[in-house]
């Protein structure tokens, strides 16, 4: 029993920890959709938590800004408000990211000295936290490749800095759910063998469809064939392999990478309806099926969104929406994996 009290304010932590990575995917994403994230061209992890106070700082980050070619090239009609705006975002973007450091240290270093952590647990909180500085690292990696003679962020390190906050979502997440769930574990079977494949299926699917998401991203993709389910009035539309090497148009042709998006985003509206009648069948506890009902709601919502994001040309709001849907879904798919495991 003293355990299990111990193991709980952990497990609290560790999802709030979810919670505020989760709202920094969605402000990252607001971030990318504004064009704000080359605003700020220096990287200070430890002393540039203070922003621009006086109007002299202000000018001297401005004209740093200036110096670059985001502004010479796109923003060279930008006065100091609108550069503010962008600014802003992309600043409270990384004092998020700062934020979530300290969330995640603070209450480690407690629990750790309190004892109410197991000692087998700690190389892999910090093995968290070591990921969560990997991540920031991530960041800036991506943020230089835009700050070169071609200012647009490399659709590959933005989809790497995506799917690197996704699987360290998904990380701590399930370890939180291990503490939760520690004592309801029950006999593993084999009767539940297929259910967990397709369990799995759709998560490892869905984390893939996040990572084309990052190529439309990055190439911008969503501003291309706006209309659905068609492409210039056509199924499978003209230049999908145009590239050569063929294998380069997946991660750089605009046309192969908005349809294979569109591809992946059918399959998972195919499979997982498959899924959760599949399942609803079955004998599960009640937070089971109510979480196969909320993920196939879920993802009515999301292809929702990606179908009204595209119609619409890419609004900030929906667009934004679009991506914490992603998260959301993903959510619940890890925690229907999860709790499959001890079916």
């Amino acid at each position: 029993m003293r355990a299990m009290k111990s193991r709980i304010p952990v497990a609290i932590w560790l999802l709030i920890c979810c919670a505020t990575i989760y709202a920094m995917v969605v402000l990252g994403g607001v971030t990318r959709l504004t064009g704000s994230g080359l605003s700020m061209v220096k990287w200070e992890p430890i002393i540039g938590v203070l922003p621009p106070i006086s109007e002299s700082e202000w000018q001297e980050v401005f004209q740093l800004y200036q110096q670059y070619p985001e502004f010479k090239l796109k923003n060279s009609h930008m006065d100091m408000e609108a550069f503010k705006g962008i600014f802003w975002l992309e600043y409270l973007h990384r004092l998020l990211g700062r934020l979530i450091g300290v969330i995640f240290l603070i209450p480690l270093l407690f629990f750790w000295f309190t004892k109410r952590i197991d000692r087998s647990h700690v190389p892999k909180l910090l093995f968290m936290f070591l990921l969560g500085g990997l991540q920031g690292l991530m960041g800036w990696y991506m943020v230089k490749s835009g700050l070169v003679q071609d200012p647009h962020v490399s659709q590959y390190r933005l989809t790497a800095h995506l799917g690197f906050a996704f699987i360290i979502y998904a990380y701590i997440f399930w370890f939180a759910l291990d503490l939760f769930f520690a004592r309801e574990r029950m006999q593993f079977t084999d009767s539940y063998s297929g259910l967990r494949w397709f369990s799995n299926t759709v998560t490892g699917l869905i984390f893939v469809t996040v990572l084309s998401g990052g190529f439309v991203a990055g190439l911008k993709a969503g501003l291309a064939y706006n209309t659905f389910p068609l492409m210039n009035g056509q199924l499978i539309p003209e230049g999908l392999l145009n590239l050569e090497p063929r294998w380069i148009n997946i991660f750089e042709n605009v046309t192969t990478v908005q349809f294979d998006h569109r591809l992946l985003a059918i399959t998972l509206f195919i499979l997982i309806p498959l899924y959760w009648y599949k399942a609803i069948g079955r004998d599960l506890s009640s937070g089971t099926r109510l979480a196969f009902h909320l993920l196939l709601l879920m993802l009515f919502i999301q292809v929702a969104l990606g179908i009204s994001t595209l119609l619409l040309y890419v609004p900030v709001g929906l667009a934004a929406s679009h991506q914490g849907g992603a998260l959301a879904l993903f959510t619940l798919a890890l925690y229907l994996s999860h709790q499959l495991r001890y079916q």
